[in-house]
């Protein structure tokens, strides 16, 4: 049987390729909108960052997706990117890769 093909996606933090499962997408939607899109496959510009507490509060420190979509986020934003990087990663333990 022929292997399946993984997707690669670069992380925007540490700029390691990493497969697409162990990202979550950021986007920026046309109406100028950032917010975290838990499907994959919202409408706008997207970026990724890995399921790692510490890349997420690298990300907040370096104000990464600030200089990725040219706008100023609140830390609010990168509050709740932490909690839900937290959140999967606990899960992922929990429940193993789904």
């Amino acid at each position: 049987m022929k292997q399946r093909k993984i997707p690669m996606r670069k992380d925007i933090v540490t700029g390691e390729m990493v497969p697409k499962q162990e990202l979550v997408r950021v986007v920026k939607s046309p109406e100028g909108e950032v917010g975290l899109d838990t499907s994959g496959r919202a409408n706008g510009r997207g970026a990724y960052i890995k399921l790692d507490v510490e890349t997420a509060n690298q990300a907040k420190t370096k104000r990464t997706f600030d200089r990725a979509f040219s706008t100023k986020l609140p830390d609010s934003f990168y509050d709740e990117l932490i909690a839900y990087v937290d959140h999967q990663v606990a899960r992922r333990e929990l429940f193993g890769d789904e």
